[in-house]
């Protein structure tokens, strides 16, 4: 294999492959990447068998091949080369030569043929959506996945194809954040999916690159075709990056009984006034004391927090709201994570009272539900 690739461009390739690869890989195979030359592309492939990630690169290819290389080496090595016209070629001993003005890298490989493919699968369901569209439903929900590995049906985001419409899940038990956005969905290609923590980050990372996302997906694996748009292709990728993930297996909790029906109160707010009330009123919590009380009353809401160790703080903001006073002790940073993640201005902030979970929602297709805590 022989091929001249500029530096910045191979560097960009290896960046988007970069993150799917372990710092303790189980086989030294699976801490490279697969690197296959063919006309006037190469492309780069790694795996931890888990997650898979392939993307293509333009480059002047004199002779086909293929060999894999330690990634995060190669890596470092690329963006450090001194010139922007790189030269590889690799020998029979798989061995690659890497010549950049007057350096030159000699990198122990492993062959080509003991890397494991990526899966492939029917389309048993495939839809194409917007990539902003996925990326701020993702980023919407996903602070809410559960980190318990005990809980593992929890340690991802619920994808549901339904119902003319893709809705996206995430809880923890304390907190539930869900999200929908109108999808033609047909009887035949209506399914469900469990997206795991870690793919979750991926797409999330790799998305908004180009405008359309392709998901593919059966009982056990899910892949996303991610186009690249002019940004990432003036950077050397070509057409389309492939993320290929397993699902996780099981059924999700039924999170809709946990939305409550009976929060007959609620008050428009600015979401960046409301997150600035709960930041600065947290300021003053300890770990021992992590809690915020969110106190409405007649047209105003006032958030305090206090401890023993630093004092306490009182922060409000003027609302329309003319009903009897309710007081709700929350997490602050479960109330600040939808409001973070939100680009709406306007949020609605639903309660009943002390013991009743407080949902923020979104005057469109968010909501989150964060549990009250106990008052003191």
């Amino acid at each position: 294999m022989k091929f001249a690739i500029n530096r910045d461009h191979f560097s960009s390739g290896l960046q988007q492959v970069l993150n799917v690869v372990g710092t303790r890989a189980t086989m030294p195979i699976l801490s490279n990447v697969l690197i296959e030359a063919g006309e006037d592309v190469i492309s780069l492939t790694t795996t931890n068998l888990d997650l898979g990630i392939s993307c293509r690169i333009k480059a002047q290819v004199k002779e086909r091949g293929s060999i894999t290389l330690p990634v995060r080496k190669l890596f470092s090595i690329v963006r450090e080369l001194p010139s922007l016209e790189v030269e590889v070629e690799t020998y029979s001993n798989n061995q690659a030569k890497l010549t950049s003005g007057s350096s030159l890298f000699r990198i122990m490989g492993i062959g080509a043929d003991e890397f494991p493919p990526l899966p492939t699968f029917a389309d048993e369901h495939s839809f194409v959506l917007q990539q902003t569209d996925l990326h701020r439903m993702l980023k919407s929900v996903s602070y809410a996945q559960s980190t318990d590995e005990t809980r593992y049906i929890m340690n991802g985001v619920f994808f549901s194809f339904d119902e003319d419409k893709l809705t996206l899940a995430a809880t923890d038990g304390r907190r539930l954040a869900v999200m929908s956005k109108e999808l033609e969905v047909t009887d035949e290609n209506r399914g469900k999916l469990i997206l795991p923590a870690k793919t979750v980050a991926e797409v999330e990372r790799l998305l908004g690159q180009g405008d359309q996302v392709r998901i593919v997906f059966n009982e056990r694996q899910v892949a996303f075709e991610i186009n690249t748009g002019d940004d990432a292709r003036e950077g050397g990728l070509t057409d389309s990056i492939y993320l290929v993930s397993k699902i996780v297996e099981g059924n999700y909790p039924n999170y809709r009984q946990v939305i409550p029906s009976e929060n007959d109160r609620h008050i428009r707010l600015n979401r960046e006034s409301f997150a600035n009330c709960v930041r600065r009123a947290a300021l003053v919590t300890s770990e021992k004391n992590n809690s915020v009380k969110v106190h409405v009353k007649e047209n105003v809401l006032e958030v305090t927090g206090s401890s023993a160790e630093f004092g306490d703080a009182n922060v409000s903001i003027p609302v329309d709201y003319d009903g009897p006073d309710v007081t709700v002790a929350f997490n602050p940073a479960f109330l600040l994570d939808p409001l973070k993640a939100l680009s709406r201005d306007e949020v609605i902030f639903e309660f009943k009272d002390e013991l009743s979970p407080g949902v923020v929602r979104t005057p469109d297709s968010f909501l989150c539900v964060v549990m009250p805590l106990r008052l003191s």
